[in-house]
């Protein structure tokens, strides 16, 4: 994460006001007038359609679209330098970009059939009446949605943050953090300051002491913490006065989602697609110095780094709680439409189906 992961949906008008919003990396649910009260569970859905003759890959050759993102693509990298894919029978070409956001426009245009991004991301496509479906969820990442401090920042309650001024790009999902940490801890979130700044130009701000501090995503809150800033809090961790260790300020997920075409034409060909992630997935979670030497040359960081990064994130596939209340949870649909980028709540149903990832391990989804 949590980059600025979202994107344009095919009208002219949908692309110019989703990728002014589209800044960190996350998502929504329901109608406008009224989100339900739990979210339906996907994993009851049928299944997309019958499996090729003989339960064969439908196709082998597919390219798999992702981030070059410890965030986003860590079990992606693995899964290809591992050869999880290859064992799988798949000859997958694995592309990597920089950019997030761009990810949306891909998918909304036909030439990201097959992808990993975030949740969020899914939400507001699926709001903005493209098919889509996350087949399965890939990371908790919220931990790395994160606020940052300067050097001379000192706090001796939450309430001190206001008046303050802190970087932040404009639309950025941090501010979903900020604004539960704010309910919480009794803080007037109208008396902080924000100035819309580019993460990599917050991390410069915080440093030469412009800004009181930042909120962005990895890995500029590690560069951040290197250049002298302290760790505030994030949406799962805090190192606030009053509140220190674990919170619930905001929950989102790295998910694979494919068109609803290709869910349709290939299901045989995503479950072995799953199948090479789940063996990655454990990699990372069992082999974590080791996967990190394999990742950080890929993702052009460090292996300290990474190390940091990494223990932010949570890996795992389980379809749990989180995951699934997601559209519920921390002010998201509120936030998703404040910021303009859903004028209605999509049923869960509508953009998650989990059968292909039941089919493939039944306990990755309670």
């Amino acid at each position: 994460m949590i980059k600025n992961r979202k994107g344009k949906f095919g009208l002219t008008l949908i692309t110019s006001l989703v990728l002014t919003v589209m800044v960190s990396a996350c998502g929504g649910i329901g109608s406008s007038s009224q989100a339900p009260s739990s979210p339906e569970t996907p994993s009851s859905a049928p299944a997309a359609s019958a499996p090729a003759e003989g339960g064969g890959l439908e196709t082998t050759k597919l390219t798999l679209v992702g981030v070059r993102d410890a965030q986003i693509s860590s079990q992606q990298i693995i899964a290809d330098k591992l050869g999880y894919f290859k064992e799988e029978g798949l000859d997958v070409t694995s592309q990597l970009i920089e950019s997030g956001p761009d990810i949306g426009p891909m998918v909304s245009g036909g030439s990201a059939p097959i992808s990993i991004q975030t949740n969020f991301m899914d939400i507001i496509l699926k709001s903005n009446g493209i098919g889509v479906k996350i087949v399965a969820p890939l990371a908790q990442i919220a931990g790395t949605q994160a606020v940052v401090g300067g050097k001379d920042l000192v706090l001796n309650s939450a309430k001190d943050l206001e008046g303050k001024t802190i970087g932040i790009p404009s639309g950025a999902d941090v501010k979903i953090a900020i604004d539960n940490m704010a309910k919480e801890l009794g803080v007037d979130a109208s008396k902080i300051k924000y100035v819309n700044l580019a993460p990599s130009d917050a991390v410069v701000a915080l440093e030469k002491g412009d800004i009181d501090a930042m909120a962005a995503w990895e890995p500029f809150i590690t560069k951040a913490i290197n250049a002298g800033g302290h760790f505030l809090f994030s949406g799962t961790k805090s190192e606030l006065p009053e509140k220190k260790g674990d919170v619930n300020w905001m929950s989102v997920h790295t998910t694979i989602q494919v068109t609803d075409a290709y869910l349709q034409e290939n299901p045989n060909t995503i479950k072995a697609v799953l199948r090479a992630l789940n063996k990655a997935t454990d990699y990372i979670n069992n082999n974590r110095e080791d996967a990190i030497k394999l990742l950080a040359p890929e993702l052009h960081l460090t292996e300290a780094e990474l190390t940091d990064i990494m223990s932010r994130n949570v890996y795992g596939m389980t379809a749990d709680d989180t995951f699934l209340n997601v559209s519920n949870g921390q002010g998201v649909m509120d936030y998703l439409k404040s910021t303009g980028n859903i004028t209605s709540v999509p049923e869960t149903s509508s953009y998650i189906d989990l059968s292909l990832l039941k089919e493939v391990e039944p306990s990755l989804v309670p």
